[in-house]
């Protein structure tokens, strides 16, 4: 199926973007990379009347080391953030995301931020974002605001900015020594897309016990989610394998899960369960190998 007819505009800044966004209102959308937009305006899912191409914006671009912080400009590739050094040494978790992310052509073409301001059920990001504790800055006529990770994912394809926001970067803290990190996946084999995926950070006190534990989880339900109640049940405690099991059980905890081609609701619950319990062991590992 061809999407509906529409027009087209390339902005030159953000400026220009955020301009044009309030001059053509409910009808325009962002496009940059295209390949969360696209798919669904051939099944017009969606069909914008106008389309502002920001991809050529050189502020939206690229990585940065500012401090102990990562910031990663919202039209990086996910084959620019995952072959990145400054993102493999700072944040492994994101550059291991990105690394998963589609295929070859989606990772060369697609973007960070696309793919978070798009908020698809099935995305790879929100898990690792939400595990970092990111914080994504967006622009806009009333100025720029930044928006902590777990206030960014509202719903199934719907986030917290406002029509004329523009997400304009990702900021990550970096990774510490005694800190682990894991994101596995079970993949669909035709789009790469998560059925379901999970993401996990871990740092250890002195003495090797839970300090703190933070896991986020994509694919499962119409929207990505922080497992408190599994966080809660590790935190202070020493992670051998029973009392991770024992967490891992927690991780869906008041959570709908999705029931379509692709799994049921108890299929997926019983993954997540097990990639939550995979997920802490081996960042586990990796944080007591960084101690």
């Amino acid at each position: 199926m061809n999407p509906s007819s529409f027009a087209y505009e390339r902005a030159s800044s953000v400026a220009e973007a955020i301009s044009l966004l309030e001059q053509h209102g409910d009808g325009a959308k962002l496009i940059a990379g295209g390949h969360s937009l696209l798919p669904i305006m051939k099944l017009r899912l969606a069909e914008p009347e106008r389309l502002i191409d920001i991809g050529r914006i050189a502020e939206l671009q690229g990585v940065r080391v500012e401090g102990n912080e990562l910031a990663v400009g919202a039209l990086t590739t996910h084959h620019q953030v995952a072959t990145d050094p400054a993102v493999q040494s700072a944040s492994p978790l994101l550059a291991d995301t990105a690394s998963r992310v589609g295929d070859r052509q989606v990772r060369n073409r697609g973007t960070i931020g696309g793919a978070l301001a798009h908020a698809d059920a099935a995305a790879d990001y929100p898990a690792a974002i939400l595990a970092l504790e990111a914080t994504l800055v967006a622009r806009g006529p009333q100025g720029q605001r930044q928006i902590p990770a777990r206030e960014f994912f509202v719903d199934f394809l719907t986030t917290a900015l406002t029509p004329h926001e523009i997400l304009t970067e990702i900021r990550i803290a970096a990774l510490a020594a005694g800190q682990g990190w894991s994101y596995q996946k079970l993949a669909n084999q035709a789009s790469g897309y998560a059925i379901v995926g999970v993401a996990a950070i871990v740092i250890l006190d002195a003495n090797g016990a839970c300090a703190e534990v933070r896991i986020g989880v994509t694919g499962t339900a119409a929207v990505a989610w922080r497992a408190d109640a599994a966080e809660a049940a590790l935190r202070g405690k020493a992670l051998d394998a029973d009392a991770i099991a024992a967490a891992a059980r927690l991780v869906t905890e008041g959570i709908a899960p999705l029931d379509d081609l692709h799994g049921s609701a108890a299929y997926r619950l019983r993954v997540t369960e097990g990639l939550t319990r995979r997920a802490i062991l081996e960042a586990t590992e990796r944080a007591r190998a960084r101690g």
